[in-house]
């Protein structure tokens, strides 16, 4: 089924007004927000593909975000389209070992890499199994190798999906994390959280809103009043990110109006 997309306030310029999205698009559930995401995704890696340019990406962890892997390797399958141009990297990674359950590369192997035959030299996986400041270091030094970012500048990632807690954070920004965190200029940071496992790597707000365009990929039961208050007037991690990033679009099931 087709999304509902609701139009928001904008300025001349075409970006966001009073905290709003640039789209918010509604769906009936998970699968029909799953399948739209994939082809849309596919769309895109498909454009980048004929354009002879790189397309890259920073991926979420998360239920929902198993569901549009899975749909992205079957879509891609099915149509022909090859992930082979496709730099993969994370918004967050959890400091577990890359087998662990808790890991965010081991969901993106299982659901994408392996049904659609992801390039392994293409992977830039956050180690979570070291020293989270060391890892953050590692992942930020691959991002900025492949993105060609000079050292005063932000790395920019083509799209940079994220999940929602139902406290309204994205990727590992946690509400109340100090300002060494929400005001930091690097790219990937540390980050020790109120949900186990605490220790992570996440990707800040200056490197979301360096980002071409933000997908928000927001489902499951108790997450109502977070998307809510991130759509209106809150001040949740997510709000903070659309206020940054006129790009923002939201892909929901949940009734948030």
């Amino acid at each position: 089924m087709a999304a509902a997309q609701i139009p928001v306030a904008s300025d001349a310029a075409g970006g966001s007004t009073s905290g709003m999205p640039h789209s918010l698009l509604q769906f009936d559930d998970d699968e029909a927000l799953s399948t739209h995401v994939a082809a849309r995704w596919i769309d895109w890696i498909d454009a980048s593909a004929r354009s002879g340019i790189a397309h890259r990406v920073a991926l979420p962890g998360g239920r929902i975000t198993r569901k549009v892997l899975a749909a992205t390797a079957a879509g891609s399958t099915r149509r022909g389209v090859s992930l082979a141009g496709v730099d993969i990297f994370w918004g967050d990674e959890r400091c577990v070992a890359p087998d662990d359950p808790e890991s965010n590369f081991r969901l993106a192997r299982e659901a994408l890499f392996e049904p659609a035959s992801v390039p392994p030299a293409r992977v830039y996986r956050i180690r979570g199994e070291i020293d989270p400041p060391e890892a953050a270091r590692e992942a930020e030094a691959k991002l900025r190798a492949v993105a060609g970012a000079k050292p005063e500048e932000q790395p920019v990632l083509d799209l940079v999906f994220l999940g929602l807690g139902e406290d309204g954070h994205v990727a590992s920004l946690f509400p109340g994390a100090p300002a060494e965190i929400t005001e930091s200029r690097l790219a990937y940071v540390p980050v020790v959280g109120p949900k186990p496992p605490p220790r992570r790597v996440s990707l800040t707000y200056a490197a979301i809103a360096a980002a071409r365009e933000v997908w928000v990929l927001a489902s499951g039961a108790g997450k109502q009043e977070a998307l809510r208050l991130s759509l209106g007037a809150g001040s949740t991690p997510l709000a903070r990110v659309i206020a940054g990033h006129p790009r923002t679009l939201v892909f929901t099931d949940i009734k948030a109006r």
